[in-house]
């Protein structure tokens, strides 16, 4: 299967829980987040992110509770 390329604003669309396009900038700013990719350097550059990379950092920040038995 193709991988998946995602602008900010689709991600943040898509994926509600990552908050909107300026906060995924500020988590990028902060070195936070889902892995992206720059298509530039400076404020020129497009921003993307893979799908599979999204997938992963969710399925990173998942916490798994223990039932009460």
């Amino acid at each position: 299967m193709e991988e998946e390329f995602l602008s900010s604003k689709q991600v943040a669309q898509e994926y509600p829980v990552l908050g909107t396009t300026s906060a995924l900038a500020e988590r990028r700013w902060r070195g936070e987040g889902p892995e992206y990719i720059k298509t530039g350097k400076g404020r020129g550059g497009r921003v993307f992110y893979r799908r599979s990379a999204i997938e992963k950092f969710l399925a990173e920040c998942t916490v798994t509770t223990r039932s009460a038995a």
